[in-house]
């Protein structure tokens, strides 16, 4: 699959992905395992991801897993396959993201707001935590990237609820 073939979700009646969305929500972590705090804005930076969240930080000069990102419809159908209703936070992803394919490979650059910019590196595989929220939601966030993109931040920015995203191209 190219970076930007449909994946089923969010193809346009032509069969082509959408490469633009919205940003509908946007949470962090204290400390690894600490409860997920929901906010409406965050500031996204290159050292430190979501401003207040432990994941983000640059160590040794890299980090692939600075930001994790999930589509709303993706959760909304690993739920429906298990007949649970959680909030989305539960996955413990930094931002949900409505409306568009997030591209299903590393280096893909996603703008979201004005400045910030991320790009993908890798899949965002479940762990068994997922089964602590809810019986079978591991297994159901497993097929298709349905668990989200992890991603390190290129460019420093503003984000909120609400905000644009754009898939722009590779890095």
């Amino acid at each position: 699959m190219g970076l930007f073939e449909p994946h089923g979700r969010y193809g346009d009646r032509d069969g082509e992905a959408r490469l633009t969305g919205t940003l509908r929500g946007i949470a962090r972590k204290a400390y690894p395992g600490a409860p997920m705090e929901v906010i409406e804005r965050a500031f996204l930076s290159t050292a430190m991801g979501v401003t207040g969240d432990a994941r983000g930080i640059v160590k040794n000069g890299k980090n692939k897993r600075q930001v994790s990102l999930m589509e709303l419809g993706d959760w909304q159908a690993a739920l429906g396959e298990i007949g649970a209703e959680v909030p989305w936070q539960e996955r413990r992803a930094n931002l949900l993201v409505d409306g568009l394919d997030l591209p299903q490979r590393s280096g893909a650059v996603i703008r979201i707001g004005g400045t910030a910019r991320i790009e993908t590196t890798m899949e965002c595989d479940p762990c068994i935590r997922m089964e602590q929220v809810a019986s079978g939601l591991m297994d159901a966030l497993k097929p298709d990237w349905r668990g989200g993109v992890l991603g390190r931040v290129l460019s420093d920015g503003e984000i909120r609820v609400g905000d644009p995203i754009i898939i722009e191209g590779e890095e």
